[in-house]
């Protein structure tokens, strides 16, 4: 397989109380972001319905997959995985719900606020025949426990999906570097005696701060909740906190990470 860039992004919902940040004034920014850096891959987190499909106008290049967590609300949140269509083709997709019954849609897990949801996508590079498996996710804000059962979740359901594919697991954890969440996920034991291992420890060198929290206009320092592993098989090349903003604000109240690596 190619090198392959991969990033994680949430964009923020879209809500009239971020007033001069709201995502009318920042939709382009995104958008341009995620072009300028132009990753072959990306999981974005808290992209509501509408949200989505602006994406999917100003980024024609890509092919979105993932449900809406509340099937309640259609305006509501994604755990959505984009990649380009030039260089992939999707095999496979699916969403599950991180709580007790994963199937059943709109369920709430253990002490979470809200639903939580996790997407998979199995892709194939064309003329390439290792398939790449990515599982983009958003674990809860308010609950520990939900934080902790739902990454043993979705790592179990990684494992059953992988075989010999190239992994990568993404997603806001809400969880620093050794939190709970985070530990489970490192050195997360995969079939074939791979694990699972936080790109940033595999980069040989890592650009921009290890924060990735802002309020729009400052970074928010010791917020590392955005996170990007793959399997210890891959050469990560490249790790980044991604600072880009233009006068106004930062694109969101994340910054993006972005990732280079070779599967």
């Amino acid at each position: 397989m190619k090198p392959v860039r991969l990033m994680s992004f949430n964009v923020r919902y879209d809500t009239a109380t971020d007033g001069v940040h709201n995502w009318a004034h920042r939709r382009r920014l995104v958008a341009d972001t995620i072009r300028y850096h132009d990753p072959d891959v990306v999981g974005v987190q808290e992209a509501m319905t509408h949200q989505l499909r602006e994406l999917e106008t100003l980024l024609s290049g890509y092919e979105w997959v993932g449900d809406v967590r509340d099937t309640d609300a259609p305006s509501g949140e994604h755990t959505a995985v984009g990649y380009r269509r030039e260089r992939f083709s999707g095999l496979a997709t699916d969403t599950f719900w991180l709580s007790e019954t994963p199937e059943t849609a709109n369920s709430v897990g253990w002490d979470a606020r809200h639903p939580r949801v996790a997407t998979w996508v199995r892709l194939r590079e064309r003329g390439a025949d290792r398939p790449l498996v990515l599982l983009n996710t958003h674990l809860d804000h308010a609950g520990g426990r939900a934080r902790r059962e739902g990454i043993e979740l979705a790592l179990s359901r990684l494992a059953d999906l992988v075989d010999d594919a190239a992994v990568v697991l993404c997603g806001d954890f809400n969880c620093v570097v050794g939190g709970p969440a985070h530990a489970a996920a490192s050195e997360y034991s995969l079939p074939g005696g791979r694990q699972l291992r936080d790109s940033r420890r595999l980069a040989p060198t890592c650009h921009g701060p290890t924060t990735t929290r802002t309020d729009f206009e400052d970074l928010l320092p010791e917020m590392g909740i955005d996170h990007v592993f793959v399997s210890d098989d891959a050469s990560v090349t490249g790790w980044a906190a991604v600072t880009d903003r233009d006068d106004a604000h930062y694109a969101s109240d994340h910054l993006p990470v972005v990732v280079d690596c070779v599967f």
